[in-house]
């Protein structure tokens, strides 16, 4: 008589490059309890296709078209709580830790790791750990939280292609003047020169 098989670990795979996605789905694909059941290579993909895969584990890049793993992992603690949310990407910026985080996700690791880990990692997440990379941990520690306000990072991110104040302040639903003191006050925590210099600045520390 042979044991019964434990069921496989269902996996939703997030990754805008197709050699990194069609490399992690097959390297995940040979661990024996782990199934790749769903791939995307947008953000504004993720939620819908979690929703009709229903992995168990959704392992997110953060920079993707459309929209970021982490705009996706807030809305997925939302609307299928019972997926948990790796993040992997190459950016290992302590601010994008901490807008993990705070967006319900269960691990962050950085692209440079070994398989072995990253199929642990997913095992581990499961259980219901916490998985952080050690060194990313260390540094977001160190590095403080992010001093920008809500506000004040949408209005980065608004200004981010150059857009006028104007332009600016009709995509944020804002008046000109408190688009520019949001302005103001983002160059100052930045300690930059102008808003260009901060959005820079800002996307370094991953609090964009």
């Amino acid at each position: 008589m042979t044991d019964t098989p434990e069921r496989c670990v269902r996996v939703l795979l997030a990754e805008d490059q197709g050699m990194m996605r069609g490399a992690l789905a097959l390297l995940l694909g040979m661990e024996d309890d782990l199934e790749v059941v769903a791939q995307v290579a947008t953000g504004d993909a993720i939620v819908a296709e979690a929703l009709a895969a229903r992995p168990d584990v959704a392992l997110l890049d953060i920079e993707l078209p459309g929209r970021s793993g982490l705009d996706a992992a807030a809305e997925l603690r939302e609307r299928l709580p019972a997926c948990r949310v790796l993040i992997l990407t190459t950016f290992g910026r302590p601010g994008y830790l901490r807008r993990a985080m705070e967006a319900g996700a269960a691990g962050f690791l950085v692209k440079d790791g070994p398989v072995e880990e990253l199929a642990g990692s997913i095992r581990r997440v499961l259980a219901g750990e916490t998985v952080i990379d050690p060194g990313l941990a260390a540094a977001a520690l160190s590095a403080g939280p992010s001093p920008l306000t809500a506000r004040e990072r949408d209005v980065l991110n608004a200004a981010a292609d150059g857009s006028t104040v104007a332009d600016i302040a009709g995509r944020v639903h804002l008046s000109e003047s408190t688009v520019r003191n949001y302005l103001s006050s983002a160059i100052g925590k930045t300690s930059t020169r102008n808003r260009m210099e901060a959005v820079r600045a800002a996307r370094r520390q991953g609090w964009l």
